[in-house]
C-alpha cells in the first residue's frame, strides 16, 4: 500500500512539473504581474471600455485600431542581423536560389547529403505529394539544421496547422501551392508570420534552437524578414487574380507551375497559349517587386531567380526524392519539365 501511494505521489509531481514547464515555455512569463492591474475578485475591472492610465490605446477596445506595441522590437542598442537566413541574404542580393526536392517520408541521411552540396540553397522538402509525416519531416531537419542549405517545405495548402509545424520546426522557405485568390494568399501569410504582420502564434517550438544564435538572440524579432514565403501559381484563377495575390505584403515570391500551369490550362510549354501564362506571372512580380520561381531548367529565362531543382546541369544528387517517384519539379517530355 505505501509503495501505491509513493507512486501515485511521484507520478502526481512529475504530472505538476511537466504541466509548470509546459505553461512556463507557452506563457514566457515568470511572475504573476504587478498587482495594481489586477482584476478585483468577482467583480467586472471594466477593462472592455475604460484602458488603464497611461494606455497607448484609448477608447473602447477596438482590434482595428489597436496600436501594436514594441514588446517584439529590436532591443535598443542590439547589433543583431537584421537578415540572418544564408538563402534571404542571397536573393535580396540578386542571386539566383536552386534546391533539390526530398520526400517528406525520407531518411536523415539522405536529407542532410542534400542539404550539404553546395549548390542547393535550400531544401523543398515535399509534403503535398507525400505519404510522409511532421514527425518524418522533424526527424531530418535537426539532423543538420546548420547544412549548407536551409530547410523549405512544400505543404498541401495554406492552413493554420501545417503552416504553424512548418515554421516551428524550422523552415526558413515555405512554399504554398495552387494559391488561387487573394484570400488564400493572404491566409498563407497570416500563418506564416508573426504579428503584427501575420497571425502566427508564439508557441513553444524548436526553431529557435536552430536560429536564435544566427539571430543575435533577436528571433522573433527578426524572423519576419528572414521567412522566404513562396506562393505558387498553378490554375487559371491563380492567373485571374494574380495581380491581387502578388500585392499581399510578405509574399517573397511567385512560383510559375510549369506543370500544373498545363494541366489546368490544356496548353504545353513552347505553344503561345501556355507561354501568355508564364509571362503573365512574370509581370506581376515585376510589378510588385517580389521574385520569380520556378523549375531549374528555366534557370535562363529572364528574371527568375528562385527554383525547384539544382542548376542546369548538376544533377538531383544525394538520392534526388530519396524513395524515388516524380514530383512536378522532374523534367518530363510532358507535359512540361517542372512544377
Amino acid at each position: 500500500m505505501k509503495s501505491k501511494l509513493l507512486l501515485a505521489a511521484a507520478c502526481a509531481a512529475l504530472s505538476f512539473a511537466a504541466t509548470a514547464v509546459l505553461a512556463q515555455i507557452d506563457d514566457g512569463v515568470t511572475s504573476g504581474g504587478p498587482q495594481q492591474f489586477y482584476a478585483k475578485k468577482g467583480a467586472d475591472s471594466g477593462a472592455w471600455t475604460k484602458p488603464f492610465p497611461n494606455a497607448v490605446n484609448k477608447g473602447p477596445f477596438n482590434m482595428k485600431t489597436w496600436k501594436y506595441g514594441p514588446a517584439a522590437d529590436m532591443p535598443a542598442g542590439s547589433t543583431a542581423p537584421k537578415l540572418w537566413n544564408p538563402a534571404m541574404i542571397k536573393f535580396r542580393n540578386g542571386g539566383q536560389l536552386f534546391s533539390d526536392t526530398i520526400d517528406s517520408g525520407s531518411t536523415p541521411e539522405i536529407y542532410c547529403a542534400a542539404a550539404n552540396k553546395e549548390t542547393n540553397d535550400f531544401i523543398w522538402t515535399e509534403l503535398q505529394h507525400s505519404a510522409g509525416t511532421w514527425h518524418d519531416i522533424d526527424n531530418m531537419w535537426k539532423a543538420c539544421p546548420h547544412a549548407h542549405a536551409v530547410p523549405g517545405v512544400r505543404i498541401p495548402n495554406e492552413n493554420e496547422m501545417d503552416e504553424q509545424h512548418a515554421t516551428d520546426r524550422g523552415a526558413l522557405v515555405l512554399a504554398i501551392p495552387t494559391v488561387r485568390t487573394q484570400q488564400e494568399a493572404q491566409q498563407a501569410a497570416n500563418w506564416a508570420f508573426y504579428p503584427p504582420l501575420g497571425h502566427r502564434s508564439a508557441g513553444s517550438n524548436v526553431s529557435g534552437q536552430y536560429w536564435n544564435e544566427m539571430a543575435g538572440g533577436a528571433l522573433r524579432a527578426t524572423y519576419n524578414d528572414n521567412l522566404i514565403l513562396i506562393e505558387m501559381i498553378e490554375t487559371l484563377d491563380g492567373i485571374q487574380n494574380i495581380d491581387k495575390i502578388a500585392a499581399v505584403k510578405g509574399v517573397t515570391a511567385l512560383f510559375a507551375a510549369s506543370s500544373d500551369l498545363g494541366n489546368f490550362s490544356g496548353y504545353r510549354q513552347g505553344t503561345p497559349d501556355y507561354e501568355r501564362l508564364i509571362n503573365i506571372v512574370h509581370d506581376a512580380t515585376l510589378k510588385h517587386h517580389i521574385g520569380l520561381c520556378g523549375p531549374s531548367a528555366w534557370a535562363t529565362r529572364p528574371d527568375f531567380n528562385c527554383f525547384q531543382g539544382g542548376p542546369p546541369g548538376t544533377g538531383r544528387g544525394a538520392g534526388g526524392r530519396g524513395r524515388g517517384g516524380r514530383g512536378r519539379g522532374d523534367a518530363a517530355a510532358a507535359p512540361p519539365a517542372a512544377q
